[in-house]
């Protein structure tokens, strides 16, 4: 008791410490072992910039931990990790644990007082690395001093009573039941009998120094943590066994020479040596391949071209004519298709590509875009503001001053139109018991016909070329197996017909959208769906329903089904938010297995189009009956794929479930109304307006 009593004494010397006078700088943050970032495997009081996604690695003996970082806001970073690890608890063999973390900033730091921060780690997962801490962090000129105190895995070093005792003998108490996973342990948060000091320092180490290098930093830490591994089962031990490290020191060298590489190598547990390495990126300000400059935008002809050359300009740029009209001062210019993902660039190009073929009278431009045959949205713009912002004498904002968004007309190609593509497909699981990533590479070819008035054929071929998802683990779900059979799907239909269906996709009037779709809808189901979309341009909300009846396809993919059939529902509300670029949507109605629920879904959308979020799903489904991970959940970053350098409307899908169960499952069809038409809200074309002149 003695020598807790000096540990809480010594914790608030240091907390006087830090609280002095010194001069703060504008240092880059290095990342952790766990992910998040923070010292060796103790987390302190730094963030990292806004927005950055961060993606690593850490290596160490039968341990390997995988984790990606996301600064959701200004004040908060969130961590999804995977860890391979040895099965401490059976004695052999390996298996695998999946963690999500969080670190609120509490303030920043000032001449006067340390920065401080609140955490949790292993909030959401099987409670393996689950753990509090409260930490601040100082900076004295070259070095940052952290000091913090911990609960749950990061107090396992017991310095001193838990000090949250005093308020209530329930913080006293810690559960070890970690049930199912997958759920928030609300009800263990700052608790525990004990809790452990700790914390650090890192040295930026001058440049030069040290072989030339710069952005080097040297590290010690002293952990709160002292188990090295989970001999015993922790948090549930089943008996006194504890895998504790020999040393609670731990120290290395980090490298981060530049905006996107860290690397470090560090000796923790007085036994173990790792390496890590992590990448990151500003979704805001992503790196771009090179791309050529925008067709110029030449002088007004003195006369209009011959009928027919506006047309064949068009669809040598990749766009399908679909209406062309003048009338006295008035153009209209209906396209559909197109390199470009957005509507301030179509309408950029499509003017450009227009200047030298309109009459020299036409003022006023009205570009109409059509999506999958479907008319999505009328952009007017003054063509005199296009031709001095692309001389030098205006810019994209008084283009869009100018310029006035409405509804596109009803209207069509009046002839097929077919459009196909040759593309990579790859698919992941991760959070199987015996290997934590397993994937199937393929490559997919698919073609859409346009047969007019939003009429279209599609479907698509499929040959896997390489991976492991073919050995998944068998399904041990009660319910109906809508979505875990994934590995026999993998295995059986290497060579299969993902789609094949006929759809019509229409607006019956401004603002709604409709589509019904029937056949091979997805590579899993097959069936008729309908869908209805009110959007409303100038608003940040819309409001669909989707319907469908379904049968569940054979296991090859081709055309037979295995006799299990569901009717499908859902109303979704779809809402921008005010704030950092935020989308929700949430829906509620029945899912394949039957089973009735909501899902709630947050993303946040930067201006270069990189979009990352999360989602949950709760439905009647108890935690026992859904399984391991207990509801179904995940994370998603989509990509464009322009970013890379090519010209194109596609976007790249990263989709992270933790565990991919039964429960909470939708149908995916091809052609979503909203992802069909958000490009053609207000919303969308204030962010991206610059694409005019692109």
């Amino acid at each position: 008791m003695v020598g807790r009593s000096k540990a809480g004494k010594a914790l608030l010397g240091l907390l006087f410490v830090l609280a002095g006078p010194a001069a703060a700088q504008d240092v880059p943050a290095t990342g952790s072992n766990y992910g998040g970032v923070g010292l060796i495997e103790m987390r302190n009081a730094r963030f990292r910039p806004d927005g950055t996604l961060e993606a690593g690695a850490a290596i160490r003996h039968q341990r390997q931990f995988w984790s990606l970082t996301f600064q959701a806001f200004p004040f908060l970073e969130t961590t999804f990790r995977l860890t391979d690890r040895l099965n401490a608890t059976a004695g052999q063999g390996t298996t695998n644990d999946r963690a999500l973390d969080f670190k609120a900033r509490l303030w920043e730091e000032s001449r006067w007082r340390p920065a401080l921060a609140l955490g949790a780690q292993d909030l959401i997962g099987t409670g393996l690395y689950s753990g509090e801490y409260l930490v601040a962090s100082k900076r004295f000129w070259d070095v940052d001093v952290t000091l913090g105190l911990g609960w749950g895995r990061l107090g396992t070093a017991g310095d001193l009573r838990n000090p949250l005792g005093a308020v209530s003998d329930r913080y006293l108490t810690r559960s070890r039941n970690v049930g199912l996973g997958g759920t928030p342990a609300f009800g263990t948060l700052f608790r525990g009998r004990d809790a452990a000091v700790f914390g650090g320092l890192e040295w930026s180490v001058p440049p030069g120094l040290v072989l030339g290098l710069e952005g080097l930093r040297a590290k010690v830490e002293w952990s709160g943590d002292a188990l090295r591994d989970e001999r015993g089962g922790y948090p549930a031990r089943r008996d006194g066994t504890r895998g504790e490290a020999r040393s609670r020191l731990n120290f290395g060298l980090q490298w981060q020479p530049n905006p996107w590489l860290d690397a470090g190598v560090h000796v923790v547990h007085g036994t173990d040596l790792l390496l890590r390495l992590s990448l990151r990126l500003d979704p805001a300000r992503p790196p771009e391949v090179p791309r050529s400059p925008p067709p110029a935008m030449p002088a007004r002809p003195e006369e209009a071209a011959p009928p027919g050359m506006l047309e064949a300009a068009l669809r040598r740029a990749g766009f399908r004519p679909v209406r062309v009209e003048v009338q006295g001062e008035e153009a209209l210019i209906a396209v559909g298709g197109g390199r470009q993902p957005t509507l301030a660039q179509v309408a950029g190009r499509v003017l450009r590509l227009a200047q030298p073929h309109l009459p020299p009278e036409v003022e006023r431009v009205a570009v109409e875009w059509h999506r999958s045959g479907l008319p999505i949205a009328r952009l007017e713009v003054l063509r005199g503001a296009m031709e001095a912002a692309s001389g030098g004498a205006g810019s994209a904002e008084e283009v869009l001053a100018a310029a006035s968004l409405g509804p596109a007309e009803a209207g069509s190609a009046p002839g097929p139109d077919l459009l196909w593509a040759v593309e990579p497909r790859l698919a992941l699981q991760i959070g199987d018991p015996k290997v934590g990533l397993r994937w199937q590479a393929a490559a997919a070819a698919g073609a859409r016909l346009g047969l007019g008035e939003g009429f279209a054929l599609a479907g698509s071929l499929a040959q896997t070329a390489a991976g492991n998802l073919d050995k998944a683990q068998p399904s041990d779900s009660v319910l109906p197996h809508v979505r875990s059979d994934l590995g026999r799907y993998a295995r059986d239909g290497r060579t299969a017909i993902p789609t094949l269906y006929a759809e019509r996709l229409w607006s019956p009037a401004p603002d709604w959208f409709a589509r019904v779709s029937a056949g091979l809808l997805e590579p899993m189901f097959g069936g008729v769906s309908a869908e209805v979309l009110w959007r409303p341009q100038q608003r940040p909300l819309a409001i669909g329903l989707d319907l469908a009846w379904v049968a569940q396809r054979d296991y090859r993919q081709r055309l037979a089904s295995l006799g299990y059939s569901a009717a499908t529902w859902h109303l979704s509300v779809y809402a921008d938010l005010p704030v950092w670029n935020l989308s929700t949507v949430l829906r509620a109605g029945r899912y394949l297995a039957g089973d009735w629920g909501a899902t709630l879904e947050v993303s946040r959308r930067f201006n270069s189009g990189i979009e990352v979020g999360g989602f949950a799903t709760l439905t009647d489904v108890s935690a026992r009956r859904f399984g391991e991970g207990s509801f179904d959940k995940g994370i998603f970053i989509r990509f464009p794929l322009q970013l890379l350098g090519p010209e194109t409307p596609a976007r790249a899908t990263a989709l992270i479930r933790p565990v991919v169960r039964d429960g909470g499952q939708r149908l995916a069809v091809d052609s979503p109304l909203y992802e069909v038409t958000r490009e053609g809200r207000a919303e969308a074309l204030g962010r991206d307006y610059l694409g005019l002149l692109r």
